[in-house]
């Protein structure tokens, strides 16, 4: 296998030179260490160290092939040259797959890594050149090339993997709010917003409203493979949902989502979601909002902070960069606002109501059992009967479930949203302060509400039958009875009772003396 001279390991194992420039080679073409492991056949680690060692001397990766053997000797061979030990660079290379790997969770930052680093390492290194190792591990982990992005070409867009909330301020209730991300490839300014979902109207508003914070267009929008972007996901093409298609060709960009198993494609966004975690989540999870327009109005005042900060190791920030060079490079709005119309066949239920997104829009009730075409917007919900309009709502998103126009139900629909004492009450004294009296009397029944609510409407639906005379007139009579009921208005007024004077009402005149009738003394 080989010769020994000058070709042994910092291990004391043989190895040849050219799997040395093997090795090289591998890793200026981006190849990782496990990739060069299983080519060369060389242990993992020691790939590590001859890539440590050789960054260490200077040389650049891409010139290996033009330096020479012994000159490559002397940088792995050479024991009079060996660094002297480094107790902080020791400890601190202990540390680095640790941080590494810790750097990979939700809102942790290098910033904060180093913070901890400090603390544990008093006498450690300061913080440009702790970044500098750190990065420098990193890179030998996984070689990665910085992609260059020009300036309004691209707009990446994702929602986060953890959610803010509103609570119902009726009921207490947490509702979870999903978050919104968008980022120019340039100058990485950067938009937030708290929606409703992740469906797709609420995914396409969150996009558009995006748009309108840049203040332009650029030339393409770049999703991950949500379900509300992308009906297919493909490595090489991919097939979108024909709304989100419909809303870049609106605004006149192309739609241009990540690849399949290709997350370089979204680091920038994913980036983005890291540093927000921190600059935004930590101050709005402080905060209770009751709903999202205030939670989206905070969200904003964080967000003109992060943009305005200068980033990390330069001496501009997302902002000034995008005033500077992305902000003309981007296309004009279109000056009409996309609206999809969406369409759905649904059948009218028992109850006179068809379903749009859980929430129950009401038709006109003869259409009950019937198929109706429904669309609907961000604004409306309309319904059709063939080509007939038969309904029109106002697009509800809130928690009401049934959204109803009275005209819409039967007389036995109302009830439960018009039958109430004020209403029967306030019906009788339109006719009589006496048959307000009366229905007063029936609704104190003890009986089952909706029994006295029924009673009550028949016996004012006398009004429309036989005038507000002979009703005023039974109800007086039924109240003198005693007796608080339909049923019996409804006898007065067929035995034509109402007709009679009550007893109060016959006069009390004394009867005139008459030889022929006796007086109460004959009976002593």
């Amino acid at each position: 296998m080989g010769f020994k001279n000058h070709n042994e390991t910092m291990s004391n194992k043989t190895i040849a030179m050219y799997k040395i420039r093997e090795i090289l080679r591998l890793y200026a073409a981006g190849r990782g260490s496990k990739h060069i492991s299983t080519v060369t056949g060389i242990a993992r680690n020691t790939v590590k160290k001859y890539l440590l060692q050789y960054v260490r001397s200077g040389h650049l990766l891409g010139d290996s092939a033009l330096v020479s053997d012994s000159d490559l000797a002397a940088i792995f061979f050479n024991k009079q040259e060996k660094p002297s030990h480094n107790e902080r660079l020791t400890q601190l290379e202990s540390l680095l797959p640790e941080l590494a790997q810790r750097l990979k969770k939700r809102g942790v930052t290098k910033g904060m890594l180093y913070e901890q680093y400090i603390k544990s390492c008093p006498g450690g290194y300061k913080h440009s050149r702790f970044l500098e190792l750190l990065n420098r591990h990193i890179g030998m982990v996984k070689p990665s090339v910085r992609v260059a992005h020009k300036a309004g070409d691209k707009l990446f867009v994702d929602f986060t993997g953890k959610k803010l909330s509103t609570v119902d301020k009726h009921t207490g209730e947490v509702i979870p709010a999903e978050v919104f991300v968008a980022v120019l490839g340039c100058s990485q300014y950067t938009y937030v917003r708290a929606v409703a979902s992740q469906k797709k109207e609420d995914f396409i508003e969150a996009c558009e409203q995006a748009l309108h914070f840049y203040g332009g267009v650029p030339a393409a929008i770049v999703p991950d493979n949500l379900k509300s972007a992308v009906i297919k996901a493909g490595r090489y093409e991919t097939r979108l949902n024909e709304s989100f298609a419909a809303f870049a060709a609106h605004y006149g960009m192309y739609a241009f989502p990540t690849r399949v198993y290709k997350p370089k494609d979204k680091a920038l966004v994913e980036g983005a979601v890291k540093i927000i975690y921190t600059t935004i989540f930590t101050r709005i999870d402080t905060q209770v909002y009751t709903d999202l327009e205030s939670l989206n109005k905070d969200i904003l005042l964080h967000l003109k902070v992060h943009n305005e900060a200068l980033m990390t190791g330069q001496d501009y920030s997302r902002l000034s960069q995008f005033e500077a060079i992305e902000q003309q490079a981007l296309k004009p709005l279109n000056p009409y606002k996309y609206d999809p119309a969406l369409t759905k066949l649904a059948t009218v239920s028992k109850t006179g109501h068809v379903n749009v997104d859980r929430r129950y829009y009401s038709v006109p009730y003869k259409y009950i059992g019937k198929r109706v075409k429904i669309v609907y917007d961000r604004s409306r919900v309309q319904a059709y009967n063939g080509h007939e309009l038969i309904a029109v709502h106002q697009r509800h998103y809130d928690k009401e479930k049934y959204i109803e126009d009275k005209e819409h139900l039967a007389s036995w629909q109302r009830y439960p949203a018009e039958w109430n004492p004020q209403h029967f009450i306030a019906a009788a004294e339109k006719i009589d302060a006496a048959v307000a009296d009366y229905i007063k009397k029936v609704l104190e029944r003890t009986e089952y509400p909706e029994k006295n609510y029924r009673a009550c409407q028949g016996i004012l639906n006398f009004h429309k039958r036989v005038g507000a005379a002979r009703l005023i007139n039974a109800c007086k009579r039924a109240y003198s009875f005693q007796a608080y009921n339909y049923g019996i208005i409804e006898r007065i007024l067929l035995s034509r009772a109402d007709f009679i004077a009550l007893d109060e009402e016959v006069s009390q005149d004394p009867m005139p003396d008459h030889d022929n009738i006796r007086g109460g003394d004959y009976y002593s």
